[in-house]
């Protein structure tokens, strides 16, 4: 695009000092890929987020009216002296939230939206005898039509009423698509019960005990094995009718008998009983165990109303169009216009158009396996994130900022060609592109690389390099630049050659077929590194997080295996644990502290000094959620929030205590170390663990924690850090503080893409921990597409070969060697 001579060609940012910024000038070139690098808790999302993206949107709501900006969230000012030229920005997270129950891909792209207009108005509708009206204009016009056949009011629905989240929904399922019907498996566990002995569950647990007298009033034997009564004794326990009966009952605690009428309830209605009654979620969960999750009968689990499914385009529902992946949609879609009379092809045109021009943006990102009607919530990070990335591109803005947080968590190498494909039409179209990653082959797109560090935390926030890509490679102080010029040595671990993989065992998994996923036959090597590869939507996650993890539980707590797994052997494991990244904690009050098992050792510690003693402090004193020593004025959470009027509440660190959510009182009591250093506990929780692990030489137990957070390269982290704050991978790290240096060979642990927020360096150290956890013995099973971690794995499964119904089997197995000269594997190809 042409610019004006004294158009700015720069953000310039003077004086940064949000989080760990030291105080930094830069100038960000404007309409360009700019990337930012470095390790984890350098500053990159300081800058991106905390100052360029922070300005942008704050700027850009408060040139809105007063009126509009009380409707919306309100910003802070970003700590910086300056902020020039900034355009209006929007930021694209790294961990797009989960979406609800009713949120579909369809419903997340708005490419419903689109559908259910054309099914309004160019399909052909249904008159109340049965009979199809062709399509007319006169639906468009809203005016009344006939049947042509028996000349009855036709009533064409406009899109709201095609929508299974209003007036369309289907009655018995509300729109959710499902059911929850009773489990008859989990209604008698272990049919070598008689009913006398509790064989039928629910008249146990949920308070009908009286059921089994009843039971045996209507003819059934109670004192014999449940699996030895006739098909229709058990028709009586499941089914039978609500008849009264007389019994004489003696409570089992206590000698008190009687007689009294009392009316049967079947093991099927004594659970649909208690759900309708269920008014908590300790009720919930008590009759949770005997429910299951079924497709609605009413509306095939396409959560329409029967007159939402009438109406008929191309010879189909809108139902059988939402189930078609994305490809053969648009396809069917672009037949759309020349199926209708001619005069209706430029309203066709014009509504057909706005579908296709999102669906192409989701193709180029690698989406065209999924179909409209697959709930958002089983979708994975990366497949929601590039969900709201087409859904930014396309408007075709000009002028905005986008801040590109991690686009490229969840994409294999070959669907990372798409998205640069997007990010340069975005640059083309007059826009400018802030890029925060650390995968060499998206950051080499960057026309501006600004690399931020050296260190991580204290040590950080510093601009170390910045340049064209071939300058930052070129300049010595550069920490990503080996990684980018390919130069760096990655091999870590040392490989295992393919006659040991299996000598410890393995854990063996069958499956039928389930979304896309074929009937699968897994063997999975135990004590070793694993890694699930495969382009997005190749069935990774369907097969490690919904088959793997589920039919592992239910084998150990002895439970019924999830329907569509056949059979799993996992001989020697007692435990199974995922390490997702997740947020840790909801609220403000869980700190890097508590999460470790911190501080609850520095309380006693603190309690034990002369200081507090004097003052006759004990532990529970020094809690900052309940203790007396706790801010008065912020109640411990160190920040209060302030009621603008007109605006929404904004959270400022608290006056009182100044964040450390300490009373004055907490910071007279010290520790005395042999150095003679003395430190507070408020002290202590500002303290970084690197810091921290200086002043805790003393302190055992709270020396070897630390230095475990150490390890797993969270030094940079301060002990009064809100846990829910965390970078995915930061989260994925912290939940492992609590397994290292245990023996784990009766344990599997699974990481979903733990290189989430990760440096290469960063990989290195991650590549460690997974190498401790397997000298204790562990067995540790990763779905990741970032190829160093693939390079060190011991054994490599890779799904595909495409997503979608192209993919959902197992391409290739085996070591690195064999992957690389597998044809048929495109991880091979990147490898």
């Amino acid at each position: 695009m042409e610019y004006e001579a004294n158009e700015p060609k720069h953000i310039k940012v003077r004086g940064a000092k949000v989080h760990n910024l030291k105080n930094i000038d830069v100038d960000v070139p404007l309409h360009k890929i700019v990337g930012i690098a470095g390790v984890s808790g350098s500053g990159k999302s300081s800058l991106a987020l905390g100052v360029l993206y922070a300005e942008g949107s704050r700027r850009y709501l408060e040139s809105l009216s007063t009126y509009t900006r009380r409707r919306m969230t309100g910003a802070a000012k970003a700590q910086v002296d300056e902020v020039l030229y900034v355009p209006a920005a929007l930021a694209l997270h790294q961990r797009p939230g989960i979406p609800g129950i009713r949120s579909t891909f369809g419903t997340g792209t708005e490419l419903l939206n689109s559908l259910r207009l054309m099914y309004s108005r160019l399909a052909s509708h249904r008159c109340p005898n049965g009979h199809y009206v062709p399509p007319t204009l006169k639906v468009a016009a809203e005016q009344e039509i006939l049947c042509p056949e028996c000349g009855a009011k036709v009533h064409a629905p406009s899109a709201e009423e095609l929508a299974f989240n209003s007036q369309g929904a289907c009655s018995k399922c509300g729109g959710t698509g499902s059911v929850r019907t009773v489990d008859l498996d989990s209604l008698v566990p272990d049919d070598s019960l008689s009913i006398d002995e509790g064989a039928v569950a629910p008249w146990n647990s949920l308070m009908w005990s009286l059921m089994t007298d009843v039971c045996r009033e209507m003819g059934v034997r109670t004192d014999v094995p449940f699996r030895e009564l006739t098909d229709r004794e058990k028709e009586i326990v499941y089914h039978g009718p609500a008849e009264k009966k007389h019994i004489f009952y003696k409570a089992k605690k206590t000698n008190q008998a009687g007689e009294l009428d009392f009316t049967y309830f079947n093991a099927v209605y004594t659970v649909e009983n208690a759900l309708a009654k269920v008014k908590d979620e300790k009720g919930m969960k008590r009759v949770e165990k005997f429910l299951k999750e079924d497709i609605c009968p009413e509306c095939g689990g396409s959560r329409l109303s029967e007159a939402a499914r009438a109406p008929r385009l191309r010879g189909i529902g809108l139902a059988q169009a939402c189930q078609m992946p994305l490809k053969e949609l648009v396809d069917w879609v672009a037949g759309v216009p020349d199926s209708l009379p001619e005069e209706m092809h430029p309203m066709a045109e014009s509504i057909c158009e706005s579908f296709q021009t999102v669906a192409k943006r989701l193709m180029d990102l690698g989406l065209s396996y999924l179909s409209l009607d697959r709930a958002a919530a089983s979708l994975s990070t990366g497949e929601r994130q590039r969900m709201q990335l087409a859904r930014a591109v396309r408007n075709r803005t000009t002028g905005v900022l986008y801040v590109l947080d991690e686009p490229s968590i969840g994409l294999h190498p070959s669907n990372i060609v798409g998205l640069n494909a997007v990010m340069h039409d975005l640059i083309a179209d007059g826009n400018s592109i802030i890029l925060v990653d650390h995968d060499t082959q998206i950051l080499s797109e960057a026309d501006w690389l600004i690399e931020m560090g050296p260190e991580a935390g204290a040590g950080g926030g510093y601009v170390i390099t910045q340049g064209t890509i071939p300058q930052v490679i070129a300049k010595k102080e550069s920490m990503i630049g080996p990684f980018l010029a390919q130069t760096a040595d990655m091999r870590i671990r040392k490989p295992i050659t393919r006659e040991e993989i299996f000598a410890p065992g393995k854990l063996h998994l069958s499956t039928d077929a389930i979304h896309t996923v074929k009937p699968l036959e897994i063997d999975i090597p135990k004590g070793r590194l694993t890694v699930v590869t495969g382009v997005s939507g190749s069935g990774k996650t369907t097969m490690v997080l919904e088959s793997l993890i589920p039919g592992l539980e239910a084998k150990l707590n002895g439970e019924h295996l999830p329907g569509h797994v056949k059979s799993i052997t996992a001989e020697g494991i007692a435990h199974v644990k995922l390490i997702d990244a997740s947020p840790i904690g909801i609220n403000v009050r869980s700190t890097v502290a508590t999460y470790a098992n911190v501080h609850d050792e520095l309380r006693k510690i603190y309690a034990k000094t002369a200081d507090a003693k004097n003052k006759k402090y004990k532990a529970g004193d020094f809690s900052y959620n309940t203790g007396k020593l706790r801010c008065p004025v912020c109640d411990g959470t160190g920040q209060i929030s302030l009621d603008v009027q007109f605006l929404p509440d904004v959270d400022v660190p608290c006056p009182e205590c100044g964040g450390s959510r300490y009373a004055r009182e907490a910071w007279e009591i010290c520790y005395e170390n042999k150095q003679g250093m003395r430190y507070s506990l408020p002290q202590m929780m500002e303290m970084d663990v690197t810091t921290a692990l200086q002043a805790t030489q003393e302190w055992k137990v709270v020396h070897q924690r630390l230095e475990v957070l150490k390890n797993l390269g969270l030094g940079y982290l301060t002990l009064g850090e809100e846990t829910p704050s965390l970078s995915g991978g930061e989260a994925q790290r912290l939940k492992l503080a609590s397994e290292l240096g245990r023996g784990q060979s009766d344990s599997v642990f699974v990481f979903d893409e733990p290189t989430i927020g990760l440096h290469p360096l960063d990989v290195q150290t991650l590549l460690q921990v997974f190498q401790a956890l397997i000298d204790n013995g562990a067995t540790v099973l990763v779905i990741e597409h970032d190829l160093d971690v693939i390079r060190n794995a011991d054994y490599i499964i890779d799904m595909g070969p495409g997503g979608g119904e192209d993919g959902g089997r197992v391409v290739a197995v085996g070591t690195l060697e064999q992957i690389k000269a597998d044809a048929d594997s495109i991880t091979g190809k990147y490898l």
